[in-house]
């Protein structure tokens, strides 16, 4: 089949939202602020430099008998640098970079939910696309109908009753395919919500890949790469960490320091009959300090089984997170096995109500059925036909959830094009060994796509006759 001029396919629909979903480059940029606590971590550990400077002038001037100076210029530097914190920075630092690690892979949950969405709206709009046009037939056929109805009513073949059920057929075929426009409107503008343009011609999604042959191989795959649980089991280890790094509180720490001062009176000091003052002064000192708590109210072993119970909490959170993707990924292979065969029924329907909408105009022809079996007829065939477009689009969707569930949903996973792909990773890495305290970034600025200048959507039917 020819693609329509100006059609959207499935593969830039999902590369429209990879790029500009405001869901999920607001993930990113969420991302990036848990990043930074591996750096903020590691600052614990490094030296610290601090300097300052006073420049004193003194009014009334001295009238020289007190040795005070009439102008003084004072300098300071102070280092300090951690020699020992009882392993707080160490496991500090690990239980971060855990934390960007489940971080990562939340990223990718939110990816694969956005992407799931948007085959989920994607397939909504061709489905109802194809039930306005049912619709649309459907009230043209009994348009036609009620014609011929009135017209035999007219030479006294038919009844009063007969044009009336026609009449109230046509009625309610056409609230039908307005109701069926309204649900097309409303899945277009989720469309341009998740995407972030309107949908144009939308061409037949591609064949889905590497669908499991069984629950059990969906599940094996789900448990070694579901987003969430490999989030689970890393937040999981940073509870680990974290309740190491709180056994710090009680132990020794050992801290090494220097300073240096600097002094200068600009001889502003009058010694008289004394030996002169120096002007200026210097001093240093460096030393090695250590601390060993002794007592501190029970906090410490407070905060240690605080941590204990969190990282029981993230110990039964990574089971419940398990139990998920079990239960997801094997819901979501019935929903799909069970599609074919409601794709299969619903076809099977279609054929039969086919044949049975034309032997009852055949049977009505010479007298053995009635108009009301005609108009039910019809009816059967529009339900078996909305009910196969309703599975292919459950289908396709089931499948695509199927792949999400077993984290085969993902940007990498599906050769989107449209420019590289975001790397959370490189993102990290260019943050995580800095050391420098003027290293910042220009503030950020919008990326996702704005949608208020896009038109009201509509669904326009090729008009239809007056009746």
């Amino acid at each position: 089949m020819a693609t329509p001029a100006n059609a959207d396919t499935l593969r830039e629909a999902l590369a429209e939202a990879y790029q500009s979903n405001p869901t999920l480059t607001g993930a990113r940029e969420g991302q990036k602020a848990v990043n930074e606590a591996v750096p903020i971590a590691k600052a614990n550990g490094r030296p610290d430099v601090l300097t300052s400077a006073t420049y004193t002038e003194l009014f009334p001037r001295s009238d020289g008998t007190n040795f005070t100076p009439d102008r003084t210029l004072n300098g300071r530097a102070d280092v300090t640098v951690p020699l020992y914190l009882g392993g707080a920075v160490k496991n500090a630092v690990r239980a971060a970079e855990n934390r960007v690690e489940a971080g990562i892979a939340g990223l990718r949950a939110t990816e694969s939910a956005i992407f799931s969405a948007v085959v989920g709206t994607y397939m909504d709009v061709i489905r109802d696309e194809a039930i306005v046009e049912l619709n649309r037939a459907q009230v043209g056929v009994l348009q036609v109908n009620l014609e011929a109805t009135r017209d035999r009513f007219e030479i006294g073949d038919l009844t009063r009753t007969d044009v009336a059920q026609s009449e109230a057929r046509l009625a309610l075929a056409t609230s039908s395919m307005e109701a069926a426009r309204a649900n097309l409107i409303r899945s277009k503008e989720i469309y341009i919500q998740l995407v972030g343009k309107a949908p144009e011609n939308l061409e037949a999604p591609p064949p889905l890949p590497n669908l499991p042959e069984s629950p059990d191989a969906a599940v094996s795959v789900a448990l070694e790469n579901n987003p969430d649980l490999i989030a689970s089991k890393e937040l999981r280890e940073a509870a680990r960490f974290d309740r190491k790094g709180a056994e710090a509180s009680r132990l020794p720490q050992v801290t090494g320091f220097g300073s240096g001062s600097y002094s200068n009176n600009f001889g502003t000091i009058d010694s008289g009959t004394l030996a002169p003052f120096d002007k200026t002064s210097t001093s240093a000192q460096v030393g090695v300090r250590a601390t060993l708590p002794l007592y501190q109210g029970g906090q410490p072993a407070a905060q240690i089984r605080q941590a204990q119970a969190r990282m029981g909490q993230a110990i039964e959170q990574e089971i419940a997170a398990e139990r998920e993707a079990i239960a997801q990924t094997r819901a979501a292979y019935a929903s799909w096995k069970a599609s074919q065969d409601v794709i299969a029924a619903s076809e099977r329907a279609v054929s039969a109500n086919e044949l049975s909408l034309e032997g009852t105009r055949a049977e009505n022809s010479v007298g053995n059925r009635t108009i009301l079996d005609i108009l039910n007829a019809e009816q059967e065939l529009l339900n078996s036909k909305v009910q196969l477009v309703t599975a292919r689009r459950n289908a396709y969707v089931a499948g695509f959830s199927l792949l999400a569930a077993m984290g085969r949903a993902e940007a990498r996973d599906l050769g989107l094009e449209g420019g590289p792909l975001y790397d959370p990773v490189a993102e990290y890495n260019s943050v995580k060994g800095s050391w420098f305290d003027w290293n910042s970034k220009p503030d950020p600025t919008a990326k996702a796509t704005r949608t208020v200048d896009t038109q009201a959507q509509k669904a326009e039917i090729e008009p239809l006759p007056k009746y």
